[in-house]
């Protein structure tokens, strides 16, 4: 039967937007459903995931649990039928668009039994006019998704083969690529509407895009906005004028768009502009930006951002010494104290801004001032760069092409195209992005790991990495820094890990050799390096109840993803700790052995400075409860290792160095302000007697580091076993030990504890008896929700620490000393 609508003669002027997150449910259509599921419709969410509704519906238990994942691989082998209706009144605007903001990842989409589309790619935004679809009263919308395990293998079919890690070739997909599993992450290949789900109404013209370029001239702050409309077409587009009203701050500007014209620019002028300065560096003014598009007094649009005025590079100028890698903001250098960012659950939509606050506050607290984000995951939400843009944390984003070829023919050239223009432009009004990277380690993988011989003629990314990305940034995002890959070496004629060129990755020492090699390399800017731990106790027992419970046991062994990673914990322990056989021991020993290998690291490309201007640590969190390089756990718990970093990280920051013969002392001042007096040099025995003593006076201008000569006699150890060398510097201290935890006679730890009660928690002072190192109080044994300010710290006889802890729970005194709770090395050291 035919139908005729007679529309509402009244056109709506404003845009409005209408979200469709309500009502839907969805069904396995196609491939080894389980018994239990087959034939089901289940309420889905939206933004959501095909996992997450199983999990809400009972149907599936916790994937992050023991074995799970592997028993729910058919989820990922199913094609998946999302289901809604809604509502619909003409209400006369010119145009009906339905907005998907993030579709995972084969989808079909129909409307009212009408195909609107097919999709293929999860890293876009997708806009499809509807109006000829829609019938008044209800209207039925579903979206297929088809497996994208299936469609991955048979992509890597038709596109023909390409280099990745892994076992699955998500390098066929435009899809999240740790959605297949990473040596940290789990298989889950999950489909979904992401993203929100909109319907838009229009008359007349609508916002396409809205651009700030931001620099900065003088005093002044310098927005250079330029807008892009699109018209509509059932109404003479080209007859009419409009007006792109657009205000930064308190200053603004009315741009018209004369009959036909789609591009409006206007540069608003800022005097005497506040600047963002990165963390540790300034305060972090951000100025509102606001456009309004009208027709006369009819506005029919509006877009709201926020940005920053700062301006950003990157100096890879040859020097003598090679290529530096050096990000300057506001023309001062910045020292890099950085964490690599991955998704923070393997479903992403269940990160919501709170969560990222909570996870980058943890990053400041650790004096981290820069995330990378890692190309294996998403283009970040507004959301985490919203928080980063006002707490000055710096960010860097990956295009998402992560240790793998990629085709570069179609379709898949015109999807990269198409992701880039979108994430390029919605991201780049936030001034805490300052560096954009074209891809992970896909150079060097082609030249060191085997590809160019098995690729053959094939393409494999490069022309992305060195012709597209970049000319797209020349076009949308002129002001910032880019480099085609990390690692990257600038000039042609050099490795692309070469360590006197450019950004490095250094994993021999995790894969091969051990921590203290560090010290063997002068890099000029290191992108990923990182050692590997266990989570908190709390989350490992958690998520794994095998019974007994061993580093080799079933649940164990399925959360720990790296190839050989146990073999590798154990090798890169026994030099340092004997390996112990108590799963308490042997978890408190790698937490304390992946905190000392990063500090390790850090500390001596801090000392090289500005040779080296910084490190960015593998990796800052996780996505699911995992034995793993992250300094925070998949339950969003702090690890030993988060409050090594922040040691290492620390604004002014003394550390002990080996160069040659001689042991120096290395000063960073990462403050504005000189940094002077005298430093005091102690060789002590371990029970505190001082064998020999000398006083160095020094001066540490802002933000350089400074080389400290130690006195050979004061450096030379009668017992190497039993003594220590000790520097301090105006309220900074660093400990040299002269052999490793097991071969030094530490003796069984002698802790006083006294706790109080304080406003949201506990005080907790420790005082030591004799020498105690790396003293760590796991306060999550205790109650898995409190937090303490500190960890991994040593105390010389009769020193105290006062560890502050946040938790609501009743603890009673004697639990803060219980063996398990208040750990140190020393109960690792078996002694004579």
């Amino acid at each position: 039967m035919n139908t005729t609508t007679t529309r509402n003669p009244t056109v709506t002027e404003s845009k409005t937007s209408r979200r469709l997150h309500d009502g839907w449910s969805v069904e396995a259509v196609g491939g080894p459903v389980e018994a239990s599921v087959a034939g089901r419709s289940i309420s889905a969410s939206v933004p959501g995931s095909v996992h997450t509704d199983l999990l809400a519906a009972g149907l599936i238990t916790d994937p992050y649990l023991d074995d799970h994942e592997r028993l729910q691989a058919w989820i990922g082998a199913c094609d998946w039928e999302y289901r809604t209706s809604f509502d619909w009144d003409d209400d006369g605007a010119e145009n009906v668009e339905l907005v998907f903001e993030g579709l995972d990842t084969v989808a079909s989409i129909t409307l009212n039994g009408s195909l609107v589309a097919e999709t293929r790619n999860m890293h876009r935004t997708y806009r499809f006019d509807v109006l000829p679809l829609l019938h008044k009263g209800k209207n039925e919308l579903t979206v297929r998704f088809d497996s994208a395990v299936r469609y991955a293998d048979s992509e890597s079919l038709r596109q023909g083969y390409r280099p990745h890690v892994n076992h699955h070739p998500y390098n066929s997909i435009r899809k999240m690529a740790c959605s297949f599993g990473w040596d940290w992450g789990p298989d889950t290949a999950t489909v979904g509407l992401w993203r929100g789900v909109t319907l838009q109404s229009w008359s007349r013209a609508r916002l396409q895009s809205v651009r700030p370029t931001v620099t900065v001239n003088g005093t002044d702050g310098v927005a250079t906005v330029r807008v892009e409309i699109e018209r509509g077409e059932t109404t003479a587009p080209a007859a009419s004028a409009l007006s792109a009203h657009i205000t930064v701050g308190d200053m603004s500007a009315i741009v018209a768009l004369e009959p036909g014209e789609i591009v409006a620019e206007a540069r608003i002028v800022v005097n005497d502009a506040e600047l963002w300065w990165p963390i540790g560096h300034g305060e972090h003014p951000l100025y509102d930006i606001d456009v309004v598009l009208t027709d006369g007094e009819a506005e029919l649009d509006s877009w709201r951002g926020r940005i920053g005025f700062r301006t950003v590079r990157i100096d890879t100028e040859p020097d003598e010494s090679g290529t530096p890698f050096t990000i300057l903001v506001n023309d001062r250098p910045i020292y890099i104290k950085g964490a690599n960012w991955i998704p923070d659950d393997a479903f992403p939509h269940r990160v919501d801004r709170a969560r990222y606050e909570r996870r980058i506050v943890q990053a400041t607290h650790a004096n981290i001032n820069l995330l990378r984000v890692w190309g294996g995951g998403i283009y970040e939400s507004d959301d985490f760069y919203d928080v980063c843009d006002e707490l000055g944390m710096l960010t860097w984003q990956d295009f998402l092409f992560a240790c793998a070829a990629y085709s570069e023919e179609e379709p898949m050239r015109s999807e990269v195209e198409a992701e880039a223009r979108d994430n390029i432009v919605r991201l780049m009004p936030h001034p805490s992005l300052v560096i954009w990277n074209g891809s992970n380690e896909n150079i060097w993988g082609y030249q060191e790991w085997g590809w160019e011989k098995r690729l053959g003629e094939r393409s494999w990314g490069l022309g992305y990495y060195l012709d597209l990305l970049p000319n797209l940034l020349a076009e949308l995002d002129p002001t910032r820094g880019y480099t085609p890959s990390s690692p990257f070496s600038p000039t042609d004629e050099h490795h692309p890990n070469d360590p006197n060129h450019g950004s490095v990755h250094l994993w021999e020492l995790w894969n091969r050799q051990d921590y203290p090699h560090y010290r063997d390399h002068n890099p000029r800017f290191v992108g990923e390096f990182g050692w590997q731990g266990p989570p908190t106790w709390s989350t490992m027992t958690r998520s794994i109840t095998d019974s007994p419970l061993t580093p080799e046991s079933p649940g164990m062994l399925v959360h720990q993803k790296a190839q050989d990673g146990n073999v590798k914990l154990i090798d890169g322990l026994v030099a340092h700790l004997e390996l112990p056989d108590d799963i308490d021991d042997w978890h408190w020993a790698m937490s304390l052995n992946q905190a000392t290998a990063v500090q390790t690291g850090i500390e001596h490309f801090r000392s090289l400075a500005p040779h080296c201007m910084g490190s960015i640590v593998w990796q800052l969190n996780d996505c699911w409860p995992v034995t793993s390089w992250a300094a925070i756990d998949g339950d969003g718990r702090a690890k030993p290792l988060l409050y090594a970093i922040k040691h290492a990280y620390s604004d002014r920051m003394l550390t002990l160095q080996p160069r040659g013969d001689e042991l120096i002392a290395s000063a960073s001042n990462d403050t504005g302000s000189s940094w002077s007096g005298t430093a005091t040099v102690r060789r002590l025995r371990f029970d505190g007697t001082e064998l020999a003593t000398s006083a160095v006076e020094c001066e540490v201008p802002a933000r350089t580091t400074a080389t400290i000569r130690i006195d050979l006699a004061a450096a030379t150890p009668d017992d190497a076993s039993s003594e220590l060398l000790e520097v301090t510097l105006g309220g900074q201290r660093a400990l040299w030990f002269f052999t490793e935890y097991r071969e030094s006679k530490l003796q069984a730890p002698e802790l006083n504890v006294r706790s109080s009660s304080v406003e949201g928690g506990y005080a907790v002072t420790v005082t030591a008896g004799n020498l105690v190192r790396d003293i760590a109080l796991l306060v999550d044994k205790l109650d898995v929700r409190a937090h303490i300010d500190d960890q991994i710290v040593t105390l010389l006889p009769g020193e105290s620490i006062t560890f502050t802890v946040t938790s609501d729970a009743q603890i009673e005194h004697s639990d803060w000393s219980k063996s398990t709770v208040l750990r140190s090395a020393n109960q690792l050291v078996v002694t004579a």
